[in-house]
Parts: structure tokens; sequence; C-alpha cells
């Protein structure tokens, strides 16, 4: 079964850009691992894991741009 991860709600920010990605497809992670680093204009924030499970594909890359409820 797959589960998608979706961007959190960003606060006051309509898109913040990705600065890291923290995993890698095949990767192992558990909850609450950090999987990216995503910057605003006034600070960066580490996405953690809503669960565990293994990362089949990764659907964004470092610059791109993101929304409170993209993928």
């Amino acid at each position: 079964m797959s589960i998608k991860l979706i961007v959190p709600d960003i606060g006051d920010f309509e898109e913040v850009e990705i600065i890291e990605i923290l995993v890698k497809s095949g990767d192992n992670i558990k909850k609450n691992d950090p999987i990216a680093t995503l910057e605003s204009d006034k600070s960066s924030v580490e996405v953690p894991s809503e669960f565990d499970g293994k990362v089949e594909k990764i659907n964004v890359k470092v610059g791109d741009k993101v929304s409170k409820g993209d993928l």
C-alpha cells in the first residue's frame, strides 16, 4: 500500500522552496524522521515523516517551490 506525503501547513506563506532532500528512493524511514528542509523568507524548517515506511519515489527536487497540500 502506498501512502503519499504532503506538504504540511507552512504558516503565512503561499510557497516555500525545497532546499534539501534528506532521503532517497529505497530508504526506510520511521515516523518523525526528517525527510526534507523547506525555506521561507524568515526561516528553514525540516519536514518530518508522518509514518514508518519505505521511500518509493521522490516527486520533487531541490529548488522546487511547494505549497500546503502539495505532494
